[in-house]
């Protein structure tokens, strides 16, 4: 039985490299790899960041009902296609979903069992400073992000975990422990479990 990790952060928050490091360490993870409209950004390539596509494709795909969920943000359409829960139920390996805080909405109402964790900066200054050292959005995009993060933060309320993203290494253990913990609940261990109880003569 696959799980389905759900993660989502203010943008600047360092997610991208929690689930770089996560994902480099876990094998029995598969990435969801986003559908966006927006232009690919500095050394991003098609497929591995995201799957870059027309806002006309999009939007027939919203229409064929493709997308487990998507969103709209900063004038850019994101999503998550279905097919990457068909492939992590085939493969046998957990789904990591990186997605924003109206999609994840979406996608615990779908699937109410789906694992969730917020990840948040130490401080707005801290924020600030790594979205003004990414040097990719001009001053006018930067405070509309800072402003967008105000609101994403209060929804921390709605995850299982929330995590510091305060010193890359802590956190990038904290979401790995999560993971793990996740995969030792009763209900993913039962297959492991009949077997050592019929050894012991135990009946259930």
């Amino acid at each position: 039985m696959s799980s389905i990790f759900v993660i989502s952060a203010p943008s600047g928050s360092g997610k991208s490299s929690l689930l770089r490091n996560v994902l480099a360490k876990d094998r029995e993870l598969l990435f969801s790899v986003s559908y966006t409209t927006r232009q690919p950004r500095g050394a991003e390539r098609e497929g591995v960041e995201y799957h870059f596509v027309s806002r006309e494709e999009f939007e027939k795909r919203i229409e064929a009902g493709e997308f487990l969920e998507w969103a709209l943000v900063f004038g850019h359409y994101y999503g998550t296609h279905r097919s990457y829960l068909d492939r992590a139920s085939r493969e046998g390996k957990d789904l990591v979903l990186d997605i924003d805080v109206q999609g994840a909405r979406q996608l615990i109402n779908k699937v109410p069992d789906a694992i969730s964790i917020f990840v948040l900066a130490p401080s707005r200054q801290v924020l600030e400073q790594r979205l003004r050292g990414r040097s990719e959005d001009s001053d006018a995009a930067v405070i509309a992000r800072l402003k967008q993060a105000a609101e994403e933060a209060r929804q921390y309320r709605n995850y299982d975990y929330v995590i510091v993203n305060d010193d890359l290494d802590r956190a990038t253990g904290q979401l790995a422990a999560v993971v793990t913990a996740e995969r030792c609940r009763r209900e993913r261990t039962a297959a492991r479990i009949g077997p050592i109880l019929e050894s012991f003569d135990i009946q259930e």
